[in-house]
């Protein structure tokens, strides 16, 4: 009788991926870290363990939207007082906060709850081209399309 292999957390073999975000669409970029970041490229893929691999996208803030969404898309927060709701444009943020632009894309792609915070964890954006994580080794990653 065959079994289905389940991945055990302390098993898992973790790559770094470094990822250029240049000329992008952000999609599209997004949802290829998340699939890297919860570890669907692997075959060992298992839905309740986090076999993904850590990921850092380096100039952030050279990424593309398509369409008017630099204008449209609106992101909101708001502290819980009255009267305190703060809106950006895709625009402005890419401008500001470039890599809290990624971080929201790709942390919506995730898995909610604490699988999905500790696979968030693993990314890493940087709006320059520089990276602090050349001791780990990362392999560059191309992106499908």
């Amino acid at each position: 009788m065959r079994t289905t292999y389940m991945a055990k957390p302390q098993d898992v073999e973790r790559k770094w991926y470094v990822v250029d975000a240049e000329g992008k669409a952000l999609g599209r970029l997004a949802s290829e870290v998340a699939s890297i970041l919860r570890g669907k490229n692997k075959p060992t893929f298992t839905p309740h363990v986090d076999t993904g691999d850590h990921v850092i996208i380096i100039n952030a803030e050279k990424i593309h939207l398509t369409g008017n969404k630099l204008q449209d898309k609106m992101y909101y927060r708001h502290s819980r007082y009255p009267g305190s709701l703060k809106s950006m444009s895709a625009g402005e943020m890419r401008d500001r906060k470039p890599t809290q632009l990624i971080e929201l894309a790709v942390k919506g792609m995730l898995p909610k709850g604490s699988l999905g915070r500790q696979m968030a964890k693993k990314l890493n954006v940087y709006a320059g081209s520089e990276h602090p994580h050349a001791a780990q080794k990362p392999e560059t990653y191309e992106l499908r399309g």
